[in-house]
């Protein structure tokens, strides 16, 4: 189903958008101490985006196991996640959240950007300090564009399926078993043990006494 992968593909952008750089911290320690610069990425600074992208592929194999009216609840909860990806995506980014986000990534340990140590005011782990004024520069535009594009790609997913959902076929149901395979070949074993039995060979055809 091309709406499905549409929605894989959108899952997909957005969580590989949040994984890209969307700022860059930059602080500036007293001299002699050179300026620190930090990658941030969107993971850090938005990660419910990619939370609800990954929720979108579970409601995506839902939608295939399912059918009917079930079928359009999933699509309806499948357009919400898809809504809430593109939202947070969006969302207005402050200063202080991309500095905080920072000082977070030099604690936890390596940096997506360089930094140099020295007289702290923060704190360090390994080696890295983050000490002086920070400020942020937003350089991640095209992919937090893209992120928002794989939301709406989702949201769009999900629409089409509570529209034309329950038209689809349920992949499921090939496998099922029929009902009605066990009755005619009970009933020719039947046929064939009574032909026996009145000495009629019942694989040749009108039956001939043997």
């Amino acid at each position: 189903m091309l709406v499905l992968l549409a929605g894989a593909a959108g899952a997909g952008l957005v969580v590989l958008a949040v994984r890209q750089a969307w700022a860059q911290a930059i602080f500036t320690p007293p001299r002699p101490l050179p300026v620190q610069d930090i990658s941030v990425t969107g993971q850090q600074l938005v990660p419910l985006a990619s939370a609800l992208a990954l929720a979108a592929l579970a409601c995506l194999a839902a939608v295939i196991a399912t059918r009917s009216v079930t079928r359009r609840a999933v699509g309806a909860l499948l357009a919400a996640l898809g809504a809430g990806a593109a939202l947070a995506a969006s969302a207005g980014m402050r200063t202080a959240t991309v500095l905080a986000a920072a000082r977070a990534s030099a604690l936890d340990g390596p940096l997506g950007g360089s930094t140099t140590s020295g007289a702290s005011s923060g704190g360090a782990v390994h080696g890295i300090v983050i000490s002086g004024a920070g400020r942020a520069i937003l350089a991640g535009a095209p992919w937090r564009a893209a992120a928002v594009a794989g939301g709406v790609v989702i949201l769009l997913a999900g629409l089409v399926t509570v529209w034309r959902g329950p038209r689809w076929p349920v992949m499921s149901a090939r496998f099922e078993r029929p009902q009605h395979r066990g009755a005619p070949l009970q009933a020719n074993t039947e046929t064939m043990w009574e032909s026996l039995s009145r000495d009629v060979d019942p694989t040749v055809d009108g039956g001939t006494r043997t």
